[in-house]
């Protein structure tokens, strides 16, 4: 890896992409730490710490809602936006219409998610300030001020994010939640070497921090296995005479990836069991939300199985709406395809349906596994881990496809790079 980045840095044009990509992340990271005017901070502190949700939120985007700046909102509005439009280019035939005209078509759906994405950044940003009363000014022209400041936060973020996608390397909006997420874990190794150095618990940080560097060398092992891991479907074309020529013949595969749904499953399962905690938390004095807190906490088995189970049931379902088999078979008998040893038509696309769902299955289970491994870790060690399964996945993945990018743009020009 430390080759491919000294032989990339020797090119001239890679170098000024890399340049540019850490320019704009530094510039992000700097607006991180410009605070939004006329809000409590401490009234946000007190909230992370009793709704769930909000904390959840707070970990995705970099601890950037603890301190209120205004990139509060982080990115999260652009990836709800995106979610939202792709689940409605299913749903809706006239957006359907859109993406299948090609680049025309993904222009005009990409314009409608980053307006999308500047309204409900707006709403998030409101809505949060009014429910927990951090509005210092007071009134509706406060709530409008805070609102427009971290709408345009979030539009400046998403404007970063495709400004490195299109000029630096990598994808950009990824790379923001990266970024944030390292911040995360650069504040607990700094944190953890303060407390060694001052004396203060360093039998506990001792353990957890070599407990935290373990783990998360085993896991990084383990995200890389399972996403470089893909299934290769052969198929085999026919040879078709076309007036003079002969075309087709070739054999192929079909790629199918063992985790195709990455960290989305994670994300959707960990914000919707966050959501019954959050609500609770608004009637403290009630009986359910003292039960709640004993019997389904964050630590507690129960939530672990019904948070293990979510996400087997999000890698199904976004499985399904990503992956036609019918389609694929469809595209494979019109241009002359088929499989080694199985029929045409229905045939083919029970196979692959059949195969799509072990995988996924592996996949989903895996997932679940990343999941729960902080739990199982603490009810062993008793240490708990700087870092949720989503981040690490998340970091490992945008790290790895960064790499891919600077490696397939060296191989054209004949370096021998990291991954061959």
């Amino acid at each position: 890896m430390f080759e491919t980045l000294k032989n990339a840095w020797k090119i001239a044009d890679l170098r000024k992409k890399i340049l540019y990509t850490l320019g704009m992340l530094l510039i992000y990271r700097m607006l991180c730490f410009i605070p939004t005017p006329g809000v409590d901070t401490t009234k946000i502190a007190d909230a992370l710490k009793l709704y769930p949700l909000l904390g959840f939120i707070n970990q995705m985007t970099g601890a950037d809602l603890s301190n209120y700046s205004i990139m509060a909102m982080g990115i999260t509005p652009y990836i709800n936006a995106s979610i939202i439009m792709q689940l409605l280019t299913v749903a809706i035939p006239k957006l359907e219409e859109l993406n299948k005209q090609g680049e025309e078509g993904r222009k005009k759906i990409a314009q409608i998610t980053r307006y999308v994405t500047v309204g409900l950044g707006f709403l998030q940003a409101v809505s949060l300030t009014a429910a927990l009363r951090a509005n210092t000014y007071g009134g509706a022209l406060g709530l409008l001020t805070i609102g427009f400041c971290l709408a345009a936060g979030t539009a400046l973020a998403m404007w970063i994010g495709e400004r490195i996608t299109e000029n630096g390397v990598g994808n950009g909006i990824s790379l923001l939640i990266f970024a944030g997420i390292i911040s995360n874990l650069a504040t607990f190794i700094s944190g953890s070497v303060y407390d060694l150095f001052g004396g203060y618990a360093v039998g506990q940080t001792v353990k957890q921090l070599v407990s935290s560097i373990v783990v998360f060398l085993v896991l990084i092992v383990g995200v890389v296995f399972v996403d470089l891991g893909e299934r290769r479907i052969p198929v085999q074309y026919a040879k078709r005479v076309v007036g003079r020529k002969m075309y087709g013949g070739q054999s192929t595969h079909i790629p199918l990836k063992i985790n195709a749904s990455g960290v989305l499953p994670l994300i959707f399962a960990s914000a919707i069991m966050q959501f019954p905690g959050t609500i609770l938390a608004f009637f403290q004095n009630s009986g359910a939300y003292a039960w709640w807190n004993e019997h389904v906490s964050a630590t507690s088995w129960g939530y672990q199985l019904i948070f293990a189970l979510m996400i087997l049931g999000f890698t199904f379902f976004y499985s399904s709406i990503s992956f036609n088999p019918v389609e694929i078979s469809k595209n494979m008998q019109q241009n002359g395809g088929m499989i080694p040893g199985i029929r045409q038509g229905k045939p083919t696309s029970d196979f692959i349906k059949k195969i799509s769902s072990r995988i996924t299955l592996f996949g989903a289970l895996f997932l679940a596994f990343l999941a729960v491994l902080p739990t199982i870790i603490y009810s062993i060690l008793k240490v708990q881990l700087p870092f949720a399964a989503s981040s690490l996945l998340i970091a490992v993945s945008v790290a790895m496809e960064t790499m891919r990018q600077l490696e397939s743009q060296m191989l054209m020009r004949h370096y021998k790079g990291f991954l061959k």
